[in-house]
């Protein structure tokens, strides 16, 4: 697949295209320019298809780099920077993740005009999942179970990182509304830092109604999570966000790709998050029992307890936060296509299919099945 034919992954609007052109080679030589130890002949060698943000593979003369581009209505250069502090200190705690490099400026967050940039070095290991759509599952069971091990290591490493709330609103996995103790209120709270989310519901009679059999499941959870330590968490934990060591079905992770979502969450809210990643298919939930990958999520679990055991009473917990983990991104989600990009039909099936549909099919024989997996690893 070249890049002049790649597709993005679920994209389907020229409205909100607008905010994500791909980058082109003179964006690259303009950005590049302030990188004196990059100096040269520049090309492009692979764009990804992944929505939201425009990410190239670049040659540089001194070997390749990552450059990975977003609106400002997105990400400023300070909410990429909070990014960028957790990757270094993630560093300083030996988790592999990309080093950001700096401009001539010292700059590792760039603006250029209405967008903003930052430049990765190479990520060791090989980006086995590259071309993967999020939700489809893991293909190894070994990968699954490293998968879980590795997430364990950098929430120990993450546990002294010690960084306020993000700036950023839109496209950051949060728990604003999961941890409160009332989700309609949560999310009428919310209209005042996420305006797209406000004017999406004005139009929407019924939607208190709508979200009733969430607002349930939410009221269950809420003694359980309120004495959950905070924790910077990844918020996207599924295989393209990791390189691994070789092609083989054991490989192990060897680097951690894109934080673009992480946040101060909690150790079970990222784990529930990498078993809806990586343990639904969800672009095939016809197939029924078969859209699920209960041994799958066992081998995330599994590897993570090797590293951080989990009780029994945090195993019911995962299992009972697995069909509300997404609240927070779902409404980021319509705040940004109602808000940013005036995408009502993409704002639609975010709040339809996403946020209603993702916690209605663990109501269904398959999702209840794989809840019950999780409960009972026996």
């Amino acid at each position: 697949m070249t890049a002049s034919n790649h597709p993005l992954h679920g994209w389907d609007s020229d409205q909100i295209a607008r905010y994500r052109p791909r980058l082109e080679d003179a964006d690259v030589a303009t950005l590049l320019a302030r990188f004196p130890d990059l100096l040269g002949p520049t090309r492009i060698l692979w764009r990804s298809p992944r929505p939201f943000s425009a990410v190239a593979r670049v040659q540089t003369p001194v070997g390749e780099v990552f450059v990975k581009r977003q609106h400002r209505c997105v990400r400023t250069p300070v909410a990429l920077g909070e990014e960028h502090a957790l990757l270094a200190h993630l560093r300083r705690r030996d988790i592999a993740v990309p080093r950001v490099l700096a401009d001539v400026d010292g700059m590792t967050a760039i603006p250029m005009g209405e967008w903003v940039y930052e430049v990765q070095a190479p990520a060791a290991g090989i980006d086995l999942y590259r071309d993967t759509p999020s939700w489809t599952p893991l293909r190894q069971l070994g990968h699954a179970r490293h998968a879980g091990r590795m997430l364990a290591r950098l929430h120990q490493a993450a546990a002294d990182f010690g960084a306020m709330q993000r700036s950023a609103t839109r496209l950051v996995a949060r728990d604003d509304a999961l941890r409160a103790p009332d989700l309609h209120a949560a999310v009428e709270s919310q209209w005042a830092w996420r305006p797209g989310l406000a004017a999406y519901l004005a139009g929407r009679d019924g939607w208190r109604g709508e979200l009733a059999p969430l607002a349930a499941r939410h009221r269950s959870l809420q003694p359980r999570l309120a004495a959950l330590p905070r924790l910077w968490t990844h918020g996207d934990w599924h295989a393209s966000n990791l390189c691994w060591t070789d092609a083989g079905d054991d490989a192990d992770v060897a680097t951690v790709l894109d934080f673009g979502l992480c946040a101060p969450t909690f150790a079970l809210y990222d784990l529930a998050t990498a078993i809806e990643r990586n343990a639904i298919a969800w672009l095939q939930l016809e197939r029924g029992m078969e859209a699920i990958h209960p041994v799958t999520a066992r081998e995330v679990i599994t590897g993570y307890a090797e590293v951080l055991p989990l009780s029994q009473a945090q195993r019911d917990l995962l299992a009972d936060l697995l069909p509300l983990v997404h609240i927070d991104f779902a409404l980021s989600e319509i705040d940004c296509y109602q808000g940013a990009f005036g995408a009502r039909t993409q704002a639609d099936q975010a709040w339809g299919s996403f946020l209603l549909g993702h916690a209605a099919w663990f109501e269904t024989a398959p999702g209840l099945a794989l809840l019950a997996s999780i409960r009972d690893p026996d």
